[in-house]
């Protein structure tokens, strides 16, 4: 098969090609591998390679990450500078995943930070961390399968995407506070939470337990005294669950603090006043 050259074009492309652009389009749902193209088109694996290639090359698709596309819309006006939704990114290339952290914070609408970096946590075994698609940056948490739960889909274009519901967020958030970052925001965001829609005591515990960390119920007891929030039963479940041992308070940081022995907390950050309530 030979890809067509651009005589005859509408747009930039030939008539074949845009033909066989449609087809993709139609077909294919976020971003699609060339073995998945090639079911689609009915071609031969290396002519679909080169068809990919040329139309990505002419901004007729977007190359994700080596050997993975996504198709741009046939209307856009500048479509070699078009990028796919960061959500469907992280769905496609490091699925099983879901969306949490700081990036669901914002989501749920717990803080008003806004976060230029997607935080995704995956099962997939990823060799960096940090990694950068089509200019948007990605920070990835690695945990198990069966520790990818408490997720909810949500509609991005065609595509479902897993993001942690609210309390999962929460637990997530106080298990590692860095991935909210850090504890001080952390504590505005479980300020927000707790006096807004998503609050779900029997969900903070529940997820709690099965995420089997108890600083997670060290730091959310000391929080919800500190925040003289009306709690008695979720603080008294936070009180059976605590552990032996010393625990920071935020663990990113080394510096010194005074030592809760109540819940086994070194307080080694100093804590505003969240919603101007605290």
């Amino acid at each position: 098969m030979t890809v067509s050259s651009p005589r005859d074009t509408a747009a930039g492309i030939s008539q074949r090609n845009r033909a066989l652009l449609e087809q993709l389009h139609r077909c294919t749902t976020g971003a699609f591998d060339v073995g998945e193209a090639s079911g689609v088109l009915g071609m031969e694996h290396d002519d679909t390679s080169r068809l990919l290639v040329y139309l990505a090359r002419r901004g007729w698709l977007s190359r994700v990450r080596r050997g993975l596309y996504v198709a741009v819309p046939l209307d856009a006006r500048r479509s070699g500078e078009w990028v796919e939704d960061p959500w469907v990114v992280a769905e496609r290339v490091f699925s099983p995943c879901y969306v949490g952290g700081w990036s669901a914070c914002s989501h749920w609408d717990l803080t008003e930070q806004v976060f230029r970096t997607l935080l995704v946590v995956t099962a997939r075994r990823v060799r960096h961390r940090d990694v950068e698609i089509q200019g948007i940056p990605f920070h990835l948490i690695v945990r198990a399968d069966d520790a990818l739960f408490g997720t909810v889909p949500v509609w991005r274009g065609q595509t479902h995407v897993a993001v942690s519901d609210p309390s999962r967020t929460i637990v997530d958030v106080l298990d590692d506070p860095r991935l909210g970052g850090g504890i001080r925001t952390v504590a505005d965001v479980l300020h927000e939470y707790l006096h807004g829609e998503h609050r779900d005591d029997r969900y903070l515990v529940d997820y709690g337990d099965r995420l089997g960390n108890h600083a997670v119920f060290k730091r959310l007891g000391y929080l919800l005294e500190h925040s003289g929030v009306d709690a008695p039963e979720l603080i008294q479940a936070c009180l059976e669950r605590r552990s032996s041992g010393l625990v920071m308070l935020d663990p990113s940081t080394k510096a010194p603090g005074r030592i809760v022995r109540r819940w086994g907390l070194r307080v080694n950050v100093a804590l505003g006043s969240p919603g101007g309530e605290w």
